[in-house]
């Protein structure tokens, strides 16, 4: 089954095919929302987001976010300051949706495919829904956008055909193959030369530390001409050059087979989640959704830098690290959040690990030191 008709499946809800989540993203934020409104986000998020923001013509705003998970504290938001917002999902662990309630709401799923609140399904509570076929798939590429109604559907995708680059059958098969390759070295515990190798081949994206070169004079340029996902094409494909090539039959039915198999992980991530969950320096949030198949599982420990060299060293990759916050990273595009040494604390600390891949990171986990208290009284809501 196709990917669109699997997560349609488990929406309920029209589905779009895409060839990535950041293209997905960039059509809902300019069918639900207008030019210069102001948009409220969490300053810990994937690199590009921020710049599909800017190139849909609108205001960045920076969110309180919550000790517990990452995400933004709807506790602390005033609601009639913004005229929409975008969540995030971070690691798995769900925004506060249900608080969001009345309000223009954007869901990033890119962490979430399998994540629930009260039953239904992320994806299911704002006007649109985004997933990525690339992190619980490991497909390697492909997003689903998911709405309502049949006429949004057909709007996006004429929005979405006339922003879609040619595809390559070879680029495709190319792209299987790497993902495939990715599965076997994790699965035979091959990451640690497979990542040599791709170092020594000029195969990972070089970063300016955990992000993309923000280049603030030539970003300034560029949003003179916004908005139009062109003006910013160059830092939103950033690290997936296609971002907007169309896929093949072949990729589809690849992204549909991935797809398929989360099921079949279920229980061994729900697993991986109980085990890292027993640990004193598991995030708080984590604890409340021990249920969830979580993408990753976040810990906040003291030294991460020689943790993530010291996981790596057992085959096991550490990615997804959003350092620093949005408020430092492009601080003169965006409004600050009232609280920015909570986010920086989090950015700073905060260690992702694969649940499926517990058993193999735990030796290096299990010893490590637990972050530093919180800024502020915040240590209070970690205990609540």
């Amino acid at each position: 089954m196709s990917p669109e008709k699997l997560l349609a499946a488990r929406t309920g809800r029209e589905s779009v095919c895409l060839p990535s989540n950041r293209l997905g993203l960039y059509l809902a934020l300019r069918r639900w929302c207008t030019p210069g409104q102001r948009l409220l986000m969490s300053p810990i998020s994937a690199d590009e987001i921020v710049f599909l923001v800017l190139a849909a013509g609108l205001i960045p705003v920076m969110a309180p976010i919550s000790v517990l998970d990452g995400n933004i504290e709807m506790a602390r938001v005033l609601l009639g300051a913004f005229d929409a917002v975008l969540t995030t999902n971070l690691y798995g662990l769900p925004d506060d949706v249900l608080r969001m309630a009345g309000m223009v709401v954007i869901e990033d799923a890119a962490h979430a495919a399998e994540t629930s609140v009260d039953g239904r399904p992320v994806g299911t509570f704002g006007v649109a829904g985004v997933f990525s076929l690339s992190k619980h798939a490991g497909a390697g590429s492909g997003g689903v956008l998911v709405v309502d109604s049949v006429a949004d559907r057909r709007e996006l995708e004429r929005e979405r055909d006339l922003l879609l680059q040619p595809g390559a059958l070879r680029k495709d098969l190319a792209g299987i193959a790497t993902s495939v390759s990715r599965h076997l070295a994790l699965k035979l515990d091959m990451a640690r030369p497979a990542l040599r190798v791709a170092r020594a081949l000029g195969l990972l994206e070089p970063r300016d530390g955990y992000r993309i070169a923000l280049r603030p004079d030539e970003l300034r340029t560029a949003l003179s001409r916004a908005p139009g996902l062109q003006a910013l094409d160059a830092w939103v494909r950033a690290d997936l050059h296609d971002y907007r090539r169309s896929r093949s039959g072949v990729a589809r039915w690849y992204q549909g087979r991935r797809l398929s198999r989360l099921p079949k992980e279920r229980s061994a991530r729900l697993a991986g989640v109980a085990r890292l969950a027993e640990l004193p320096t598991v995030a708080g949030g984590v604890l409340k959704h021990v249920d969830q198949p979580l993408f990753r599982v976040p810990l906040l420990v003291s030294d991460r830098d020689e943790a993530i060299a010291a996981l790596e060293r057992r085959g096991v990759p550490t990615g997804y690290l959003y350092d620093p916050p949005y408020d430092d990273y492009a601080a003169p595009f965006v409004e600050s959040s009232p609280d920015r040494e909570l986010a920086r604390w989090w950015a700073r600390h905060v260690l992702p690990v694969d649940p499926l891949y517990a058993h193999r990171a735990l030796p290096v986990v299990e010893s490590l030191l637990p972050a530093p208290p919180p800024p502020g009284d915040h240590l209070l809501h970690r205990a609540a």
